[in-house]
C-alpha cells in the first residue's frame, strides 16, 4: 500500500516517503510563488491555487500569505475569504464549506503523532524497518462557517454549517450546526437565533438594512 493510501485509510504513513515529499515540495514552493505576488494580481494566484489546492470553488479570495502542507487534500468552497496567514496542514482531507469567513492566523491541522516518545521518534514497518510514523484525521467545516483571529482546528473535527467561533479558539471537538463556540478547548456557548440579528442593533446598523428572508 503506498503511503498516500495509508493516510486516506486513517492508519500510521511514513511522511518522509520519496512520493509524499515531492507532492509537499511542490506546494511549498507554490506556497512561496503566491506569497510574493500582489493581492490585486488575481490571474496570477488563480493560477497558482488551482496548481496547489484539490478545489477551490468561484468568489475565493486569500489574503495572503499561506502555508497549505500538500494543498492538493485540500476542497473549498465558493465565495472563501481566507485573512493574513491562513495554514493548512492537510495531511488528511480538509473540506471547507461555501460562504466561509476565516480572520487571520487560521491554523488547520490533520496529523497525529504518537503520544509516546520512542513511538515519536520511531517505530517498525511492516517490512522490519525503523522510520518515524504518524497518522491523520480529516477535518470538514460546513457552509456559512465565521472562525475568528488565530483559531486552531485540531485533527478529526467536524464543524456544522452557520457556525461562529471565538477568537483563539482550539476546536478539538465536533462543534453541531448553527452554533457560537468559543474558548481553550471550544466549546459550544450558545445557539445562534433569529436573536443575534443585526436588526436588533439600531446603533450599528445605522440607514442600512437587513435582507429579508435570508
Amino acid at each position: 500500500m503506498r503511503e498516500e493510501e495509508k493516510i486516506k485509510a486513517g492508519i500510521l504513513f511514513h511522511p518522509g516517503d520519496g512520493e509524499l515529499r515531492a507532492m509537499k515540495l511542490k506546494t511549498h514552493r507554490l506556497n512561496v510563488d503566491y506569497n510574493n505576488t500582489y493581492e490585486d494580481e488575481t490571474e496570477k494566484r488563480a493560477a497558482i491555487l488551482a496548481e496547489i489546492l484539490g478545489e477551490f470553488g468561484a468568489g475565493g479570495f486569500i489574503q495572503g500569505p499561506i502555508a497549505f502542507h500538500y494543498g492538493i487534500h485540500t476542497k473549498i468552497g465558493r465565495n472563501f475569504f481566507g485573512n493574513f496567514n491562513l495554514t493548512v496542514q492537510d495531511d488528511a482531507e480538509v473540506t471547507i464549506g461555501d460562504d466561509c469567513n476565516f480572520g487571520p492566523n487560521v491554523t488547520i491541522v490533520t496529523p497525529i503523532h504518537p503520544m509516546v516518545a520512542s513511538e515519536r521518534n520511531a517505530m517498525l514497518t511492516a517490512e522490519g524497518e525503523q522510520r518515524r510514523l504518524c497518522y491523520a484525521r480529516p477535518v470538514h467545516i460546513g457552509n456559512n462557517c465565521w472562525l475568528g483571529a488565530s483559531v486552531t482546528v485540531c485533527p478529526g473535527v467536524t464543524i456544522g454549517d452557520n457556525c461562529v467561533i471565538g477568537a483563539g479558539s482550539v476546536v478539538t471537538r465536533d462543534i453541531p450546526a448553527d452554533s457560537f463556540a468559543a474558548g481553550v478547548p471550544c466549546r459550544v456557548v450558545r445557539k445562534i437565533t433569529e436573536a443575534d440579528s443585526m436588526a436588533h442593533m439600531p446603533e450599528v446598523l445605522a440607514d442600512n438594512r437587513v435582507i429579508s428572508g435570508r
